[in-house]
């Protein structure tokens, strides 16, 4: 590789950084928009081909951005909304049992160490008839307040990324064509002709890597919903479809098993809970650690322990859209550092 510099380019650089750091509180929607439109760019050419021809791009564009968002945004927003129905349902027949005070469950007592003393703790504090509202009562306004504030702001930030991310999406299938090749020329007369094969590696990179989470979360799906099939967990269908769609996201999965789990335990059903924990969490230890790496691995080509270090650490700096970046950016690298001995 043999990158041009030019004194052009030392006063260019200033510009850049000052762009950069302008757009820096964007960068998660311009990373996420970058990512969905290059790996679904083949099906966007399929769908615009079949498009009548007197059809306007922009419309054509803006149809296929609110597809992509349906793809991409409904199982998760189904996978919340049938959390939170599944919550409310639980916090009601808490309420409605806390008027005559919640007893412990049976299975309690027999926990292996802790038992009796959990048991005893149990019945001390939530056995009483409205112990529990009264417990709800003394609680801390402003840890609540605190608490309400920290989820909202968490809540207009994504939703800012997710509008930000598709209206640059839309300006990307409406415009991806030149911005390709504008890429490619400029990589061409900065690095030399070998660029092209790097901008051939980070596409192949991102559609093994998107392709990689929605095997994984198929996987955990389908997997989940047999193994609550066979715990005998209530609607294993639905609990499995949950666990599939908040499992495309590193450690997110375990929130439906955790969320089952409790709600069956406090059904009585320790049996039934403990095997669904269980089975959940070795489901979604498969596809974590096994499924999402092999399959990343097919575009890749990196060992087995940099895909999931690539995966984990890129999920952990720039949230969803690193579990696709992390192991583009460990692939051109390997390619560098490869051109480079």
């Amino acid at each position: 590789m043999n990158v041009k510099l030019t004194p052009g380019g030392f006063y260019a650089a200033p510009i850049l950084l000052v762009a950069a750091w302008v757009l820096h509180g964007f960068l998660e929607a311009l990373l996420a928009s970058c990512v969905i439109a290059v790996a679904s760019w083949p099906l966007y050419r399929a769908f615009s081909e079949r498009m009548p021809r007197r059809m306007a791009r922009a419309a054509v564009s803006a149809m296929f951005v609110a597809l992509m968002a349906l793809f991409v945004l409904g199982p998760l927003m189904f996978a919340f909304a049938a959390l939170v129905t599944e919550a409310h349902a639980t916090l009601a027949a808490l309420a409605v049992a806390d008027q005559k005070g919640i007893a412990a469950p049976a299975w309690l007592a027999d926990t292996p160490l802790a038992g009796p003393w959990l048991a005893a703790h149990w019945a001390s504090a939530l056995a009483r008839p409205g112990a529990l509202s009264l417990r709800v009562e003394q609680a801390d306004p402003a840890a609540l307040v605190s608490w309400a504030q920290s989820l909202g702001q968490f809540t207009l930030r994504h939703l800012f990324i997710v509008v930000f991310t598709l209206l640059l999406l839309f300006f990307l299938y409406q415009h991806g064509e030149a911005l390709g090749k504008a890429l490619r020329r400029a990589l061409r007369e900065r690095v030399g002709q070998g660029a092209e094969r790097y901008v051939d590696v980070g596409r192949h990179a991102v559609q093994a890597s998107v392709n990689s989470m929605l095997l994984v979360g198929l996987f955990d799906g389908c997997a989940a919903w047999v193994a609550y099939l066979v715990a005998g967990v209530p609607h294993p269908a639905l609990w499995g479809a949950i666990t599939g769609a908040l499992g495309l996201v590193p450690f997110l999965g375990y929130v439906a098993v955790a969320a089952l789990t409790l709600q069956l335990a406090t059904a009585g059903a320790a049996t039934v809970a403990t095997a669904s924990f269980t089975l959940g969490s070795l489901v979604l230890f498969l596809g974590d650690k096994l499924v999402r790496p092999a399959m990343a691995r097919n575009g890749t080509h990196l060992p087995y322990v940099w895909i999931l270090m690539g995966c984990l650490g890129g999920f952990q700096v720039l949230g969803l859209v690193g579990l696709v970046v992390g192991p583009v950016a460990l692939t051109l690298s390997r390619e560098l550092l490869a051109k480079a001995s």
